[in-house]
């Protein structure tokens, strides 16, 4: 039985990564960040804590390594926080797995669509141009440059997740502020602008995509994770509107619309199905319905309590 190691394991992500690695047979540690909560098979880390990451690595010896520790909110306003931990926390990562009398098969390193920014090429593959337009993006693209330094030593596979989303996640993100209106029987929500289409997945097809390309041979490669779909607000209300089935007031807040925001942003998974196959994606209005039910069921424990 392989061993994996998860950074991030109570992230949004890493809840279902490890349940995946689980079912394929892993035995699974993840990190977390608070000594609160740490548990079985649960290591509190502070990834810009490069002792404890060598100490925490070599201890363990994985032998395939899924990086997902990070700061992952764009509007995050600790700008040195993001840069501490999403670069020189992965580099601390890096420098442990390198040092480590086991050297993993495979690693993991979650990246992000948001490297690419705003641009007109349609869908967005892999070799289109990096364009950051935050602390958040920039940081992951300076990741991604830093990570050159690494793979001729590690076995690196970047992967650039899109937007997901699913049961669980934060309600500061999109669709799940939309989803919780909905489910609370809100009269109106606060949007901008709604010809936006952005590419959606459900976090379950990320996370199996992730699992699949560990077990291959992809060292030295990056890879698009996304849906080739792009979805507008107007398309996602709609969905919304037939799930709970009444018209939701939509007022127009101007702090939510960017100026010169391109319209719709879609990624390429051509390179993605070529390396592991076919994956069977989950259709956006099944992963919204799963969401609102989940959030009307959890209104009506809380409404009990």
């Amino acid at each position: 039985m392989e061993t994996a190691l998860i950074t991030g394991v109570k992230s949004f992500t890493g809840v279902y990564l490890k349940a995946e690695l689980l079912d394929r047979g892993y035995r699974v540690h993840g990190t977390v960040h608070g000594a609160k909560a740490a548990g079985e098979n649960i290591t509190s880390l502070d990834i810009r804590d490069r002792d404890a990451v060598c100490d925490l690595v070599e201890g363990l010896k994985p032998d395939v390594v899924f990086h997902l520790a990070a700061i992952t909110f764009v509007a995050h306003r600790d700008a040195e926080e993001i840069y501490l931990t999403n670069i020189v926390g992965t580099r601390n990562l890096f420098e442990a797995l390198a040092k480590c009398t086991h050297q993993p098969r495979m690693i993991i390193v979650a990246s992000s669509a948001n490297i690419y920014g705003q641009t007109l090429i349609d869908p967005i593959d892999e070799n289109t141009p990096a364009n950051p337009m935050s602390d958040y993006s920039v940081s992951k693209y300076a990741m991604e440059c830093m990570t050159h330094l690494w793979v001729d030593r590690l076995p690196i596979t970047l992967v650039r997740p899109f937007n997901y989303t699913g049961v669980g996640q934060d309600k500061k993100f999109l669709l799940p502020k939309i989803v919780d209106h909905y489910a609370r029987g809100e009269a109106e929500i606060d949007l901008g602008n709604l010809d936006i289409a952005r590419d959606f997945s459900d976090v379950r097809f990320i996370t199996e995509a992730y699992a699949m390309l560990a077990e291959g041979d992809f060292a030295g490669n990056v890879f698009n994770i996304c849906s080739g779909y792009a979805h507008s607000l107007q398309q996602i209300l709609d969905m919304m509107e037939k799930i709970a089935g009444y018209k939701i007031n939509v007022i127009f807040n101007p702090t939510f619309a960017r100026p010169n925001e391109i319209k719709s942003l879609r990624g390429c998974n051509k390179k993605l199905f070529q390396a592991v196959g076919s994956m069977d994606l989950i259709p956006l209005q099944e992963t919204l319905s799963l969401m609102y039910e989940h959030q009307k069921n959890g209104i009506g424990n809380e409404n009990r309590n």
